[in-house]
């Protein structure tokens, strides 16, 4: 029989950037699992189509489990950095998304768009902290 040993909470140099992981996964996923049944109510008070917003959401659950995925590996250093980077180029890309006019977005689309970017590099500060500490 195989026993599976892992270090302390407290002796764990990677728990921070795990839970950050694990938290991101989890509230992403559960953002498109909302977002399923409210797409067309979502494009209607964003200003974005519904086969749009039914994508934003297939697209957050997805990411929501490849990220749980992530987190369960046995070193997050690198799958950490990978998520670290994803998130800051999807803050980016929130950004270009309103300033380039893509759809019509009305105000509620914009600070919509906008606070999930800002909501993408709060956990890729948070995520970068945890991996800065696997050191």
């Amino acid at each position: 029989m195989a026993a599976v040993t892992t270090p302390k909470l407290n002796e764990s140099t990677d728990s921070l950037l795990r839970f950050a992981m694990r938290a991101d996964g989890i509230l992403t996923g559960l953002a498109g699992i909302a977002a399923l049944p409210l797409a067309r109510r979502l494009a209607d008070i964003s200003g974005t189509t519904t086969a749009f917003e039914y994508a934003m959401g297939a697209f957050f659950i997805a990411y929501g489990v490849l990220v749980l995925g992530l987190a369960a590996l046995p070193s997050v250093r690198a799958a950490g950095m990978a998520v670290i980077i994803a998130n800051v180029v999807y803050t980016v890309a929130a950004v270009v998304f309103v300033l380039a006019g893509v759809f019509p977005l009305t105000t509620i689309g914009v600070v919509l768009t906008l606070a999930t970017g800002a909501y993408t590099l709060v956990f890729a500060e948070l995520q970068y902290q945890g991996w800065r500490r696997i050191g």
